[in-house]
């Protein structure tokens, strides 16, 4: 069996097919069921994110494995395989970790060293281990990867400043309305971790917002959240009012995973006060058409990537440190995988070879009746000793090869010369 991870993600295909192949959360079980009913997978983690949808499994056969996962995607997303088959990134065994230590570290983010892809690839584990679709081997490697992950914020300054879509979507829209945010009311739509994330990075960086109004579309878990800030500014509210917020509101940042939008351009029309619309949501939040009323803007995540650009500026050295983490923990990973591998044919080995030794001391035990028992223990442990050192080099080349195609060809081998 190998480790293969396939998935679409910003570095290789567009917005708008990335919004296309988004799976929603409450959707993802299915996705799982469905891959491990598969001939070739036997685990797998599935994780869609506004900028990443991606399988990690355990499989069989490689192309087998490559078009089981592609028919999955292509169902879970009502595509034709056609329509994004030529953007998957595919990565096997060793590439896998590399790959997934590297996303866990923020290095493959739009944001470099953002928080928000730990919490989803942790979310991920939790729903396949739920699932019983995560076995030991991806439960290892999520584990390991999340952990360098930390180490990764911890030790190096990837994290430091604009470190989420939250405080990049923020910084960018108090750049672009400057003073006009003086006195401004805002909406924030979602009361999740992203939308928390934001009103927060709001409050923090703004101290002369006059107010932040969550809407969701449960006012519980909005009001649940307003409690969570503990700021005065702080405002709750359901959907069913977000059309009269909107009106007096100078920005708005939506922050909701839907299949559609939440504001429309109906929502705006019975005004003419200036609006900035975030939309953070993939699939998106905001009707398109609204950038056809001359008082709304509408700016989303792909228009991030100027911010994002002057952010990675600030932080090549701090990225350079971080791969090195990331090298270090991957190796240290593999080779633990290799020591694990190698150590259950190693141990049925050794058995077989104490096995033998039992059996035949006890089958001519009458042959060293003649002997004190000193004697007999002399024997005993002559013929261990001599059994020990021919098994020394074949346990030796096992633990070195183990995770190499050698070491596949002399674990095969070995099960067929001793038959274990």
């Amino acid at each position: 069996m190998a480790l293969i991870s396939v998935g679409i993600d910003h570095e290789h295909a567009s917005l708008d097919l990335l919004e296309r192949v988004t799976v929603l959360e409450h959707e993802w079980n299915k996705v799982l069921r469905t891959l491990l009913s598969q001939r070739n997978i036997h685990e797998a983690v599935f994780v869609s994110t506004c900028l990443r949808t991606e399988v990690v499994a355990v499989i069989d056969r490689f192309h087998g494995a490559i078009e089981e996962i592609t028919t999955t995607l292509s169902d879970a997303t009502g595509l034709d395989a056609g329509e994004f088959e030529d953007k998957l990134t595919v990565h096997f065994d060793r590439g896998v970790a590399n790959h997934l230590f590297s996303v866990a570290a923020g290095l493959k983010s739009v944001v470099p060293g953002e928080f928000e892809i730990l919490g989803q690839l942790r979310r991920a584990l939790e729903l396949a281990s739920e699932e019983h679709t995560a076995g030991a081997e991806l439960t290892d490697l999520f584990q390991r990867a999340l952990t360098a992950g930390r180490r990764v914020r911890a030790e190096t300054g990837i994290a430091r400043g604009t470190t989420s879509f939250a405080q990049a979507s923020v910084a960018m829209a108090l750049e672009e309305l400057g003073e006009e945010m003086h006195g401004a009311d805002v909406v924030v739509v979602g009361a999740g971790q992203l939308a928390a994330g934001v009103a927060k990075s709001l409050l923090g960086s703004a101290d002369q917002i006059a107010t932040v109004t969550i809407c969701n579309r449960t006012i519980e878990k909005a009001q649940s959240l307003r409690d969570e800030i503990g700021d005065t500014r702080v405002l709750a509210s359901g959907l069913d009012d977000i059309e009269a917020r909107l009106r007096l509101a100078r920005l708005a940042i939506i922050c909701v995973e839907t299949t559609t939008p939440v504001i429309t351009r109906a929502h705006l029309e019975g005004s003419a006060h200036p609006l900035l619309l975030v939309d953070l949501g993939v699939p998106r939040a905001v009707a398109v058409d609204v950038e056809e009323l001359g008082h709304v803007r509408r700016v989303d995540i792909g228009d991030l990537h100027l911010r994002i650009e002057q952010v990675l500026g600030e932080r090549h050295g701090a990225a350079d440190e971080a791969r090195a983490i990331v090298e270090h923990d991957v190796e240290k990973y593999l080779h633990d995988q290799r020591a694990r591998g190698a150590a259950a044919i190693v141990s049925e080995l050794r058995e077989y070879f104490d096995d033998i030794v039992d059996t035949e001391l006890h089958r001519r035990e009458g042959d060293l009746s003649d002997l004190s028992e000193e004697q007999q223990e002399r024997v005993r442990s002559l013929i261990r000793s001599v059994v020990a050192k021919i098994a020394h080099r074949p346990t030796v080349a096992l633990k070195e090869s183990a995770g190499t195609d050698q070491g596949i060809r002399l674990n095969e081998a070995t099960r067929s010369l001793f038959d274990l």
